[in-house]
């Protein structure tokens, strides 16, 4: 009957005791951590690893440490010249103090998107539209810079904001599109005018390159003609230095046989022609091949 009565106790026990101890110990992950709360009181955050709570005493939350994105959908907001305007960006985060992140905040998600609506409204408000478009880094820093501030006293980390789309009015966006349209024209027109100009240039360069080499070509021939020319002249030059006087008389005689052979009867010769001759032959008459008398000295 005690054996009994010990089973049951034993089994009555091992009933009770099994889940009161899967409730007391708990397996955290790398990237947990339990914040723990002793009847009410928080004593801190435990893990990772293998963690053991007070059944009935101990309650537990989980906060999970890795980085997370909130998205923020598109909000309607006033710039600094009262244009509307549509945006929706991207907000990340990570939480670097769990005990602050349970203690300091019900809930993170939900106050940090209101959170970033309201500075989003308040940042842009103080932006040029103009500025909205093309400064969207900067903006990204200012949202950051200002969400970081808040979400500081609730342990949380505001790692990066990212606007993903601006949507402009209507009538800006129209503005924009012939402004995008006019400035393609203009490219192209300088472009072509540039493409003109090289053309234009690479058409003189080679016509004035043209013009020199024919230049230089003439240049070469009137160079060869004169040296042609000159090399002639030194040739005559050389030529008439070899002859000399006997020579010369030898050419006259020679001419002289020429004209005795001819029908003419008589033959009229120049004073210095008659002076060579009475070089010759010392001044003595000229008799004809038939012993008549063919020509007689004279004067012009």
């Amino acid at each position: 009957m005690l054996a009994l009565l010990i089973a049951l106790g034993a089994v009555i026990f091992a009933v009770a005791f099994i889940p009161l101890a899967y409730r007391a110990i708990k397996v955290v992950p790398e990237f947990d951590r339990l914040v723990v709360f002793r009847l009410g009181r928080c004593i801190g955050h435990k893990g990772p690893g293998l963690v053991w709570l007070w059944p009935i005493l101990d309650h537990a939350v989980a906060v999970d440490l890795r980085e997370r994105v909130l998205e923020v959908p598109h909000q309607t907001t006033i710039t600094k010249d009262n244009a509307p305007i549509s945006i929706d960006f991207l907000v990340f985060s990570r939480i670097i103090d769990p005990v602050a992140s349970v203690v300091q905040v019900v809930d993170f998600v939900r106050a940090g998107q209101g959170l970033a609506t309201t500075t989003l409204r308040a940042v842009i408000g103080d932006i040029q539209l103009d500025d909205v478009l093309s400064r969207r880094e900067q903006i990204n820093q200012r949202l950051q810079t200002k969400l970081d501030e808040v979400t500081a006293r609730w342990g949380v980390k505001v790692t990066s904001v990212e606007i993903r789309e601006i949507v402009p009015p209507r009538d800006v966006q129209e503005a924009m599109n012939r402004q995008l349209s006019a400035e393609r024209t203009r490219r192209a027109t300088v472009t072509e005018a540039e493409g003109k100009r090289q053309a234009s240039i690479t058409v003189a360069e080679g016509e004035k390159q043209a013009a020199i080499l024919r230049a230089e070509g003439d240049r070469q021939a009137a160079v060869l003609r004169a040296e042609g020319f000159s090399l002639g002249l030194r040739t005559i030059a050389q030529v008439g230095k070899d002859l000399d006087a006997r020579t010369m008389q030898l050419q006259y005689l020679d001419m002289l046989k020429a004209l005795g052979a001819g029908a003419a009867t008589k033959i009229v010769f120049p004073l210095e022609f008659t002076n060579l001759l009475a070089s010759i032959g010392g001044g003595q008459r000229l008799v004809a091949p038939s012993g008549g008398e063919g020509a007689s000295a004279g004067t012009a």
